[in-house]
């Protein structure tokens, strides 16, 4: 496929390959979502061709801050070939072109589809509210009126769980040079231990304390039996590990993870080695932990070259409003 800005020769054969994947609306018109993005000065059309054929394209802009995407189309007949995902990187290295620091774009929470689409190619869900009002007079479509209730579809998942019989006989993984401090945080309050829940886990799908009673949340959170470290790089929390002994003689490292901007450190692979050794502290059994599809691509194989084993794994479908 090659990829080619738009031309005003293409704006029928566009609107019609909009048309085919379902992308028109009655409220919109394609036609003036063509002039506007193009006149704007800050938008472009990409257009992918097989074959002499038109096969996809992508609408991409920024506005002054972030970069978006919009009818992102691949024609149905030509789909499965790998176009959507080079038409996403065409679009992507078009905004990195004008120092972009970021792509988002907005999808329909029924389209679960393309929801799937862009966690392959390495997009993940916001927990943002998207907010918006009618600047031409018309009235909200029934169908796109704001509701901060609809519901996320299920996601299914893989859950794998792995634990560690003995504790490590390797050296202690020696700590990144940067001003570091692990620090207990001794019964937290309920808010503070959701916004490291919120900062560590948002990017892959932690939902479940979210929806937990308070009360539920703070007996677990302040049991003396549940041990909750926090990572601090220069002052600012920077990710936190949750051992669990109430279920003697195992204990359960229950979450582990950095906020985003700490990923890529170096501090990942002290702080977990630095966790595992404080689970062996009391003399356990065994220590396990649990993954899921939906968690951190590396997640898996950074336990597993800890030493942990996989010993169960089990399908599931994740309710992200449960």
């Amino acid at each position: 496929m090659d990829i080619r800005p738009f031309e005003p020769r293409d704006e029928a054969a566009v609107v019609d390959l909009w048309r085919s994947c379902d992308l028109l609306r009655p409220w919109n018109d394609p036609h003036r979502d063509i002039v506007f993005c193009r006149d704007s000065g800050h938008g472009e059309i990409l257009l992918g061709e097989a074959d002499g054929e038109l096969v996809g394209g992508v609408m991409v802009g920024h506005d002054g801050h972030r970069g978006w995407l919009y009818y992102l189309a691949v024609a149905p007949e030509r789909r499965r070939q790998g176009f959507g995902r080079r038409l996403v990187e065409a679009a992507e290295r078009w905004l990195t072109d004008r120092s972009a620091p970021k792509a988002e774009l907005m999808i329909r929470h029924e389209n679960a589809a393309a929801m799937e689409f862009y966690r392959r190619v390495g997009y993940r869900r916001e927990s943002r509210a998207v907010m918006g009002r009618r600047l031409d007079g018309a009235p909200w479509p029934a169908e796109d009126i704001p509701m901060e209730a609809r519901p996320l579809p299920p996601v299914d998942i893989t859950i794998t769980c792995l634990e560690m019989l003995a504790p490590p006989d390797a050296p202690p993984v020696p700590a990144p040079l940067m001003k570091l401090a692990l620090l207990r945080a001794e019964r937290p309050s309920t808010g503070f231990y959701l916004y490291l829940y919120d900062a560590v886990g948002r990017d892959w799908t932690w939902v479940e304390r979210k929806h937990m009673p308070e009360e539920e949340l703070g007996a677990i959170i302040r049991d003396e039996r549940v041990e909750i470290y926090v990572a601090y790089v220069g002052g600012v929390p920077a990710g936190y590990a949750e051992l669990d002994r109430r279920k003697r003689p195992d204990v359960e490292l229950a979450y582990f993870g950095l906020v985003p901007e700490f990923i890529g450190r170096g501090l990942g692979r002290h702080f977990l080695d630095w966790a595992i050794r404080q689970a062996w502290s009391s003399g356990p059994e065994r220590v396990w932990v649990h993954t899921c599809t939906e968690d951190h691509p590396r997640a898996l194989p950074l336990y597993q070259r800890f030493g942990f084993q996989v010993f169960a794994r089990e399908a599931a479908t994740l309710d992200p409003n449960v």
